[in-house]
């Protein structure tokens, strides 16, 4: 960047790097990390941070009260992120259940089993655990920050109803149901004992513990928390579970939209972008309506496509990107995002752009040539309508489009990470 360049203009190409490496996400890892740790040394500290494996992986919590299915739901996920399965049976199954209730003594054995290799390399699924609103805040403190926390949620005569089957395996700690959830193994079913503290006054009074705790236990995790009925099937309550924790956790980090809507005439590009840009606060930029601008302003760029335009001939591509790179460079398009609609119309246009370092991560999904039809054909009973509304020259905006548009949309297929849809308000993953 030439700071004695004026005006001074940031390179598209910095948060086309920031984006693509996850700078901002690793900076906020590194930070916290400092905080956590509060190591002697943290120039030491951040540098063997960096020479280990930063890949990103699962960390689960399923939550919720006495038989709701958090230990089967956390089992089903375990096996299909394929990471260990942390319990309380599993882990200390030998200590008393008074004794469990401490959150030092249980903040010093998880950390250690946290801490093994298999959970740091595969992440983890914990089911049960936390319990208390002090057990959260001192995992929180060592450094336990989960990316996805399920709540199950059901009514207390449900839970009441499912805790008369349940059971547990004494050797493996897994828990399993006699009605919904029995074991397939003849031997683990021989072997299959009642779970202590599940008669109806036992079950009413832990249920109500649950709902005491959960008032001030649910706020440590609302920012990465999902609540989930648990009166349903098992296989709804895991897909529902199964969707929440394979979403990417939430990032801090700065991602304007740079989005480009590429469409036949009658396509909606002009009233899709206006909506996007009111919606979302971006800047619409119309490539027809820059060329006016700048013929109307006088400038340098204007003078030489004032000749084309004129003649009713299209204006040269490096003219078209140099007039688009000035615009795309300003601080608003930088800081708040962008619509780009009417660019580009070719392959070799949309090479260009990219070239030039705008790629856009967004791209529009235009409807098909009979719905553009059947929209423009009813414009001719309006009192005046377009000339350019006959039907031959709808079928010939028509094929004009469908000969380039393929070429410059594949242009972006690796680059564009989600589509706008007509049929619908929010931004969705292709």
């Amino acid at each position: 960047m030439d700071q004695t360049a004026k005006p001074l203009q940031i390179p598209p190409t910095f948060a086309l790097y920031a984006e693509k490496h996850n700078l901002f996400d690793l900076y906020h890892d590194l930070i916290s990390q400092l905080l956590i740790h509060k190591p002697a040394d943290p120039l030491q500290f951040l540098i063997e941070s960096l020479e280990k494996d930063n890949a990103r992986v699962s960390t689960v919590m399923v939550l919720g009260p006495p038989a709701s299915g958090k230990h089967t739901i956390g089992k089903m996920l375990a096996g299909r992120l394929r990471c260990p399965h942390l319990t309380m049976q599993n882990m200390i199954p030998e200590v008393d259940r008074k004794l469990r209730q401490k959150a030092e003594f249980y903040l010093a054995e998880k950390q250690n089993r946290l801490s093994i290799q298999d959970c740091n390399r595969k992440g983890w699924v914990m089911s049960g655990f936390p319990q208390t609103r002090d057990q959260a805040v001192a995992l929180q403190t060592a450094g336990v920050i989960p990316d996805h926390v399920i709540f199950l949620e059901a009514k207390p005569t449900v839970l009441a109803e499912r805790a008369i089957g349940k059971r547990w395996d004494p050797e493996t700690g897994d828990i399993y149901h006699l009605v919904f959830d029995q074991p397939t193994d003849d031997d683990v079913l021989e072997r299959l004992v009642e779970c202590p503290g599940n008669s109806d006054s036992e079950i009413n009074e832990r249920i109500r513990e649950f709902e005491g705790r959960i008032i001030e236990l649910a706020p440590c995790y609302s920012n990465v928390g999902l609540k989930v009925n648990a009166d349903q099937p098992v296989a709804d309550v895991f897909h529902h579970a199964l969707e929440f924790v394979s979403s990417p956790r939430r990032s801090s980090a700065p991602r304007n939209p740079r989005a480009i809507l590429i469409g036949p005439p009658g396509s909606g590009r002009d009233t899709q972008a206006a909506l996007l840009a009111a919606k979302y606060g971006l800047v619409n930029l119309n490539c027809g309506q820059l060329i006016k601008q700048a013929i109307s302003g006088e400038t340098k760029a204007g003078g030489a496509m004032k000749n084309y335009v004129d003649r009713g001939m299209p204006v040269p591509d490096a003219i078209l990107l140099k007039l688009l790179k000035e615009r795309l460079c300003q601080l608003d398009c930088i800081t708040r995002g962008w619509v780009l609609h009417g660019y580009p119309r070719t392959r070799g246009q949309a090479e260009q752009l990219a070239d030039a370092g705008f790629q856009p991560n967004r791209i529009y999904d235009p409807p098909t040539d009979a719905q553009v039809k059947e929209r423009l054909m009813q414009h001719r009973a309006t009192p005046r309508p377009k000339s350019t509304d006959a039907c031959r020259d709808i079928q010939h905006s028509a094929r004009s489009f469908a000969i380039s548009t393929p070429r410059s949309r594949s242009r972006w297929t690796s680059t564009a990470t989600r589509t706008w849809r007509p049929c619908s308000r929010r931004w969705r993953a292709t």
